[in-house]
């Protein structure tokens, strides 16, 4: 049984799962890790959602605040043996959901080219890709996407 929390970015469960993401994306972006890694830090995320499965923590993902009317989703993982289940896109909505509660009306994101199944996850849920913003505009291996809640 899946079942999601709120919470904050001191939830060590949160933690252990930024850990095994941030080990794969360090393979995944190469050298490039360094220059994404500067812009995930999470310190201070106040909205945090974690995925358990029977208990055991699987996935994760966060909001933070990017402007007065928009939050950014970041941190958005999933472990390698619980995926294809479905749970990347419960989370995802779940982090809509607060967002809109919290009085938000969009979400914005960035991922790697390289990041395939990311790229699909965020098409699949209705984000749509639109021009860099912020610190990635000119960064040719990021994607940026935005839906409207």
């Amino acid at each position: 049984m899946l079942t999601l929390v709120r919470t904050n970015s001191q939830n060590a469960d949160f933690m252990g799962l930024v850990k095994l993401l941030d080990a794969g994306l360090a393979v995944t972006d190469g050298e490039d890790h360094a220059f994404y890694n500067q812009f995930n830090k999470t310190d201070n995320i106040k909205y945090v959602t974690v995925a358990y499965e029977n208990g055991q923590a699987v996935g994760c993902g966060a909001i933070k605040e990017f402007a007065p009317d928009i939050v950014e989703v970041k941190r958005m993982f999933v472990s390698e043996p619980h995926r294809g289940k479905g749970i990347a896109g419960r989370i995802i909505a779940e982090l809509e959901t607060w967002a809109a509660e919290l009085g938000y009306t969009r979400c914005i994101l960035e991922t790697g080219i390289r990041q395939v199944e990311a790229v699909a996850l965020y098409k699949k849920s209705g984000y749509s890709i639109i021009p860099n913003y912020g610190q990635y505009i000119g960064v040719e291996n990021s994607l940026c996407f935005e839906k409207e809640l």
